[in-house]
């Protein structure tokens, strides 16, 4: 009995690890175009949990990255050289300049400045891509090399083209991970968007709007197409002219991914029309807290029943000017609460024994810790997202971008508070929002609706995510589920030419009875001419 109890559990192992080396071996290989920053936060957690798929992943970065390193167990690098990127020495520069016009007392000359500022940076961020692109599509050896990689599908963000490009010159199934693409929003490239309930980013505003706020609504869409039609299409339609042919579009390529992964739900964004190829996997990265360090559970548990507050403005901001640093350590100090602030800056001369400063923090396992009572945010997807999983109400200090939109929409729902930067050392308007949030328990109980309609659907978000990134490796795309739409014509797609076709037909039948009776009571008075004119002898 014994000898055959071993032989089964031989048998047993022997299986196991047979189909072990199965999954590896048959696993898909992928080739992933990253975007840097906080974008790389989100695609290093589905790259993960593709290695642990089995998948053979390969990662195509830069010689100056800011983010992605050159070796890791779970990826292959690929670096391109390049003289300069989207990293740590260009952002700062611009983020020193945008809080400054932020914090400024005039608000149409900020807006103002602002938009240009924010439009230079990423007419910039543009042009660098665009010359990486065309660094790899004119290096023959690394083309080819990647050719005879046979990739089974490329996965890219496409906040910047390289990947939508790089994946038409080879030729494989289009993935996006998206939130956002070169020229917007990701939904208003691929799906109708009726400007009258889809606020536009930097609007302001809600699903609901009145006529004045419908107006205020178009003139950014507006502005945001010229920025794409005048300042970032272009560069990218130039590297297609140059490697594809004048008959190759952008706008088509980008268009024509077969599935978009969208980084929200709408637990998060306001309802929309949408498409069958675009699936939702918003909080895709949340996952339950895990025990904390031995120092941070240490530091939380000295809070006793007052509980502890996190803040982080994210990978973009080191440090802040240091009398608005001084100023929200000055404000921490008076809360009873303990503080853990994500700082790299100076050490602020008024910080308080409850603070702590740390270089680095555990977010998702902070903002899971039952101690946890507010987080003090900067408005990025990936934070908002795990507050909403975990159920943490927020206090947002919005800087740029889309976080002023992402604070909105929880402030529209009665779990968050927003203060901009120019308000936030005014009449201790910082100190009164972290107060009320805390004291006002409509605050917790939204957001902790709002995390169980999140949590309450069939399939994970990252199951889902992964489901469909392997139905297009298994079935060499998704042709079936894309809309012919991003290859028609403005003219079409909008049915313009259908409706000048049927304005001419009225247009004829409205002028025919015209111009026949006109062409009678000519002839008439030709006849009456006739009969009135003299007779000559």
């Amino acid at each position: 009995m014994m000898s055959l109890s071993r032989n089964v559990t031989a048998l047993l192992v022997v299986i196991f690890s047979v189909f072990l080396s199965w999954k590896v071996t048959h696993g898909g290989k992928i080739l992933i175009v990253p975007f840097e920053g906080s974008h790389w936060v989100n695609m290093n957690v589905m790259i993960k949990a593709l290695h642990s798929q089995g998948h053979d992943v390969d990662v195509v970065r830069n010689s100056k990255s800011w983010y992605i390193k050159d070796d890791s167990p779970h990826y292959n690098a690929i670096t391109v050289p390049v003289a300069e990127a989207f990293n740590n020495d260009f952002i700062n520069p611009i983020l020193k300049e945008i809080i400054g016009i932020e914090r400024g007392e005039t608000p149409v000359f900020n807006f103002v400045s602002l938009q240009v500022e924010m439009f230079s940076a990423l007419f910039e961020i543009h042009r660098m891509t665009c010359e990486m692109t065309a660094a790899m599509l004119e290096d023959d050896a690394l083309m080819s090399g990647l050719k005879a990689r046979q990739y089974d599908l490329l996965l890219t963000d496409p906040a910047w083209g390289l990947g939508v490009m790089l994946a038409h010159a080879l030729k494989l199934p289009l993935v996006y991970n998206v939130r956002w693409v070169t020229g917007g929003e990701g939904h208003l490239a691929i799906a109708p968007s009726p400007l009258s309930y889809i606020p536009m980013v930097g609007s302001g505003l809600t699903d609901r709007m009145n006529f004045k706020e419908r107006l205020k609504n178009f003139l950014f869409y507006m502005m945001w197409e010229a920025q794409d039609t005048l300042l970032i299409r272009p560069q990218y339609q130039a590297v297609c002219d140059r490697f594809f042919g004048p008959g190759v579009r952008y706008s088509e390529l980008l268009q024509g991914a077969d599935i978009w992964l969208m980084r929200v739900d709408f637990v998060f964004d306001y309802p929309r029309p949408t498409m069958p190829n675009v699936v939702y996997m918003g909080g895709f990265q949340c996952k339950p807290a895990k025990p904390l360090p031995q120092h941070l559970e240490g530091f939380v548990q000295s809070s006793a029943d007052h509980g502890f507050i996190i803040m982080s403005l994210g990978t973009l901001v080191s440090e802040l000017p240091a009398d608005l640093a001084n100023y929200i350590a000055a404000t921490f100090a008076k809360l009873p609460q303990k503080v853990i602030w994500r700082y790299k800056g100076e050490k602020p001369d008024t910080l308080g024994n409850n603070t702590l400063l740390v270089d680095w923090m555990p977010q998702n396992d902070l903002l899971g810790h039952p101690k946890i009572k507010l987080f003090v945010a900067h408005g990025g997807t990936n934070g908002l997202q795990e507050a909403i999983y975990h159920g943490v109400p927020v206090v947002g200090i919005p800087l740029f971008f889309d976080q002023y939109d992402n604070l909105l929409r929880l402030e529209d729902r009665g779990a968050a508070k927003t203060l901009s930067l120019a308000k936030i050392d005014k009449d201790d308007n910082f100190l009164k929002a972290i107060e009320e949030v805390l004291t006002e328990p409509s605050y917790r109980t939204n957001m902790q609706r709002l995390s169980r309609l999140h949590r309450d659907q069939p399939i994970a978000p990252m199951d889902s995510a992964l489901f469909w990134i392997e139905f297009v490796m298994r079935h060499k795309g998704a042709a079936h589920l894309k809309a012919q739409s991003y290859r028609m014509p403005w003219f079409s797609y909008y049915s313009v030419d259908v409706a000048l076709f049927f304005l001419a037909i009225i247009a004829v039948n409205l002028l025919l009875p015209c111009v026949f009776y006109r062409l009678v009571c000519l002839n008439k008075c030709q006849k009456q001419n006739k009969k009135n004119r003299p007779n000559k002898k």
